[in-house]
């Protein structure tokens, strides 16, 4: 009888001990993998420092994708490439609202807000009935779109953090934006020219069609100066409606948890916190409370954040998984890209 009771007793500890050891073994994962994120990270806006006409976040995914290609990358670390593609992706989210404010928005005059927002929307409206026909999925259809019309491939992990999307769709959409987007840098200034549009209607064409802010900021670059200042407040522009977007997709989330009867389960929020944090640093910017060094420091930090998130989504981006996932994916890109461009077009002739 006392063997009995104490048998499981010894056994125990044994069970305490393989918990401590998997709770150690999770937080040498999550360490060696925001680790190997830093140090991309670094290696990234080094070289961004050395070419600074190549943004370091774009230098990233293509390290991460080199070395998810080129090198075994061990199981174990994931839980620190998860946390840094998600947790510190949103962090440098919410501080992407320091670069911008209200004023400079609203300084573009109600025309040019009108055709911001009419991009957006119809960028997403269109990609989506695309995606349909093409016959993908919902949440991949969501993650081109957001990227494709929003803001890159933040607005493509910012989206995922609300649909919950499978990971190759994630990484799917997240090298399409890169490949797209940079392809758009010498098209826009190249048509542009061939259209005789003014360095205005230029600028505003590039900030309102092309999918990241640094493939913008190239892109405006090319074709000159003026140019460059429009084309970055319009794509700032874009990046505010992130937003909204999120919170719509936020809200339709929790209508069909709903609608499926799980209303007593962990619903998603209405507006995710990193999007209240984006639109309180927009306000703290717009106030003019902070001095310039802050928002210098902020910058840097935020640059920082999101490199490394982006190195973290790029050791996902694998060549036999770009392979498996077809060419819908790629067609939507496609399809999305000229949509979006022609869409803003259209608005700067309209407005000018």
């Amino acid at each position: 009888m006392s063997h009995e009771v104490q048998a499981p007793s010894q056994c125990q500890p044994s069970s305490g001990g393989e918990v401590d050891g998997r709770s150690r073994s999770r937080a040498s994962g999550t360490a060696a993998g925001v680790g190997l994120c830093v140090i991309g990270a670094a290696v990234a806006m080094g070289i961004g420092r050395l070419v600074p006409t190549i943004n370091p976040m774009l230098i990233a995914i293509v390290l991460g994708a080199l070395v998810a290609n080129l090198v075994s990358v061990p199981g174990w670390i994931r839980p620190g490439l998860d946390f840094s593609s998600k947790r510190l992706l949103r962090v440098g989210v919410a501080l992407l609202g320091l670069q911008l404010m209200f004023s400079d928005v609203v300084g573009l005059g109600w025309g040019v807000i009108a055709v911001v927002v009419a991009i957006v929307v119809l960028g997403i409206v269109g990609t989506m009935y695309a995606g349909k026909l093409l016959g993908l999925s919902w949440t991949q259809r969501v993650l081109i779109a957001c990227g494709f019309s929003i803001c890159g491939a933040a607005a493509v992990a910012a989206a995922d953090g609300v649909v919950d999307a499978r990971e190759e769709e994630l990484l799917t959409a997240v090298a399409l934006v890169v490949v797209f987007g940079t392809l758009m840098i010498p098209t826009i200034p190249l048509l542009a020219d061939l259209l005789g549009l003014s360095e205005r209607q230029a600028g505003m064409w590039a900030g309102g069609s092309i999918h990241e802010v640094a493939q913008v900021v190239a892109s405006g670059g090319i074709v000159g100066g003026g140019a460059l200042a429009v084309a970055t407040v319009v794509k700032l522009a874009r990046v505010l409606m992130l937003a909204p977007v999120m919170a719509y997709l936020g809200a339709r989330q929790r209508r069909d948890a709903s609608g499926r009867g799980k209303v007593n389960s962990t619903q998603p929020p209405l507006v995710p916190m990193f999007v209240l944090g984006f639109l309180g640093c927009v306000a703290l910017r717009s106030s003019g409370l902070l001095p310039g060094a802050v928002i210098e420091h902020a910058k840097l930090v935020q640059t920082a954040l999101l490199t490394a998130a982006m190195f973290a989504l790029g050791v996902g981006v694998r060549v036999s998984l770009l392979r498996s996932v077809g060419p819908r994916p790629f067609v939507l890109a496609a399809v999305s890209t000229v949509w979006v461009a022609v869409v803003a077009l259209l608005g700067v002739w309209i407005v000018t």
